[in-house]
């Protein structure tokens, strides 16, 4: 696999799927970026059971428990918190493979999830600049 590839991927879904979501709407509901940072926050979870690895999933479990609580945070207070949780995520996905031994990720993931997440949170970051989304509930 050429190694730019999941980088290129990674980059090019998040922005196809904000744009999809923005085209048909699916981001004008506050839950959207929320629910991506939750279902990200769980993969490393799934995984750890694909590599059957109790130990990792013990792990993995505490880690994804932050990001889905800094996602609830974020959708009751304020979007701003959402988009700093999926680029740490992005963030913590490069340095993964230094904290926690998971058999069942695959070696590309790490810089798919990493580059999708970073690209996803300036993106969102980018909307709720320009006002196309409302950080904060009404």
């Amino acid at each position: 696999m050429d190694l730019m590839m999941p980088w290129l991927v990674g980059a090019g879904l998040a922005v196809g799927v904000s744009v999809f979501a923005r085209a048909v709407g699916l981001d004008r509901d506050r839950a959207f970026y929320p629910t991506v940072l939750v279902v990200i926050a769980l993969l490393y979870d799934l995984f750890a059971v694909m590599g059957g690895s109790t130990k990792a999933l013990l792990v993995e479990i505490a880690v994804s428990a932050v990001f889905v609580a800094t996602a609830a945070l974020g959708f009751r207070r304020n979007l701003w918190i959402v988009a700093a949780g999926l680029v740490g995520h992005g963030v913590m996905d490069f340095f993964h493979v230094h904290l926690v031994e998971n058999p069942g990720v695959p070696p590309w993931w790490p810089a798919f999830c990493g580059t999708y997440d970073v690209v996803a949170g300036a993106i969102l970051a980018w909307l709720l600049k320009r006002a196309a989304i409302k950080p904060e509930w009404a």
